[in-house]
């Protein structure tokens, strides 16, 4: 019976879903820049596309490439994903929507933590990003801006809100074209739009 089950799993073949995870990214930074940069003012109308494709797009990517033994990839989205259920739901407090009590109570500079630990992360991740192509290095160079400008603006050292907002705008835009080349090169099978190779900074090991 194990040997059948295993048998069957070895013939379903997964898509890559990483259009759709990097998809994910790029609607939610191009919705959530524009307040920042001032072009539309609060965060209710931010939460359902955090929830719905920054994070569960995402977390679903991910978990599809951990099926397909992709560990950039299901590392990087669910990991993301997460990254933005927090912020919805920091947002959601910050509304009321959880109560009184939890809105007066809630600490900008514990979010700001919460960024610096992501930004430490993703410095990690900026350079596994630089061995899958030059898109990819990209985003994550800008995620790092994003994020080490709102950790200091959260802690109240300086405001770098524009600074955040043109790099959360600048990664959606990238993100668009990724998941758009990812989408049309995998469904024609050649490349239609380049995304440019690994960096060759760092060689990889056998495993």
């Amino acid at each position: 019976m194990a040997n059948d089950l295993k048998q069957v799993e070895a013939k379903i073949t997964v898509a890559d879903p990483t259009a759709l995870g990097v998809f994910g990214l790029a609607m939610v930074t191009f919705v959530a820049s524009t307040q920042k940069l001032g072009w539309t003012s609060g965060v209710s109308g931010l939460v359902p596309w955090a929830v719905f494709l920054g994070a569960i797009a995402q977390v679903i990517a991910g978990i599809f490439d951990f099926k397909k033994n992709n560990y950039f990839g299901a590392t990087v989205l669910t990991t993301y994903g997460l990254f933005w259920f927090g912020v919805a739901m920091s947002w959601s407090i910050t509304l009321g929507w959880l109560g009184p009590e939890f809105q007066a109570a809630f600490s900008g500079v514990q979010l700001g933590w919460a960024f610096l630990g992501y930004f430490i992360f993703s410095l990690f991740i900026m350079i596994a990003a630089f061995e899958t192509n030059k898109v990819f290095a990209a985003i994550l160079i800008l995620i790092n801006v994003l994020l080490l400008s709102l950790a200091l603006t959260s802690f109240k050292i300086v405001d770098l809100h524009p600074v955040a907002g043109w790099s959360e705008f600048l990664i959606s835009l990238l993100g668009f074209y990724g998941c758009g080349a990812i989408f049309l090169n995998n469904f024609f099978g050649r490349t239609i739009l380049p995304i440019g190779g690994p960096m060759g900074f760092i060689k990889k090991g056998a495993r």
